[in-house]
């Protein structure tokens, strides 16, 4: 025991609150410089405005301290507790729900979690969707991803046949886009997990948002799959805000991993252009 690094929960409860703040106004450094990039090469006049806009809008959310879409999100934390950690002073659910209830009150984010049945809202965001894994180490990783409506209801989890292979993943993207059309409000942002199980693939398909835009994935196959795929969506035509163009998509992750042999999980997460995710160490 006294080798173990002692964190009260209560540590991870204000961090958590103030990173509902950050993400909620601030839009992340990836996602500002992919806007600006896609303003050199989408060729839509139409589509240059509507980014221009979400360059403006971004700055505005900054500058006046006001939530980047009116669509705060479902918080989403990822908690990574290093082995060597002992956590003090009470549950941890207990304590990032805290954190994310704090948060919204305090920067004035709208509620957005309610009863699937009565549609009666719980009024403060909570309870928050976590997941939590054991990781080498002393430390704990705050990861939060405000995840809109909109976006998340355009995305997909199918079970394809392994003789579909990867022209099968390719057509279930392509499909999963095609219908999802202007709704998650382009260009977007892909989460793509391949193989695991049902449920594994659903929570890879989200937890690869935490990567940055622009980062190369380690993974050859998966990396040469990204690139792929990205051009694949972005030749839909769809473009910024559904209005035409050739910036449908900034970035695709795709997260690859073995599976049963009678299986072929495919999970599609699909993420708006207010991509907020913000991160800390304790």
């Amino acid at each position: 025991m006294s080798d173990l690094r002692v964190i009260d929960v209560g540590q991870i409860s204000r961090e958590l609150a103030r990173l509902c703040g950050e993400a909620g106004l601030i839009l992340p450094d990836d996602v500002s410089r992919a806007f600006a990039s896609a303003m050199q090469s989408e060729p839509s006049p139409v589509g240059r405005e509507v980014l221009q806009v979400l360059i403006d809008n971004a700055r505005l959310a900054a500058e006046e301290r006001l939530p980047i879409c009116q669509d705060c999100g479902l918080a989403v934390v990822f908690v990574d507790v290093g082995q060597d950690v002992h956590l003090v002073g009470g549950d941890l659910a207990e304590a990032v729900n805290a954190g994310v209830r704090q948060g919204y009150q305090e920067h004035y984010l709208r509620k957005s979690v309610c009863h699937p049945f009565s549609r009666a809202n719980t009024g403060d965001n909570t309870p928050c969707v976590v997941h939590t894994r054991i990781v080498p180490g002393d430390k704990v990783r705050l990861s939060l991803l405000p995840k809109g409506g909109g976006s998340e209801n355009m995305s997909r989890v199918l079970l394809l046949t392994p003789a579909q292979g990867l022209e099968g993943v390719k057509k279930a993207v392509l499909e999963a886009v095609l219908h999802a059309g202007p709704n998650p409000c382009p260009p977007i942002i892909l989460g793509v997990a391949v193989g695991g199980t049902f449920d594994d693939a659903a929570v890879r398909a989200k937890r690869v948002f935490l990567r940055h835009l622009g980062s190369q994935n380690p993974d050859p196959e998966a990396a040469a799959l990204e690139a792929e795929l990205l051009a694949m969506v972005n030749d839909t035509g769809i473009g910024p805000a559904g209005l035409g163009g050739g910036t449908t998509c900034l970035g695709v992750f795709v997260d690859i991993a073995p599976c049963h042999i009678a299986s072929l999980p495919v999970a599609i997460n699909v993420q708006c252009h207010a991509a907020r995710h913000k991160e800390a160490v304790l």
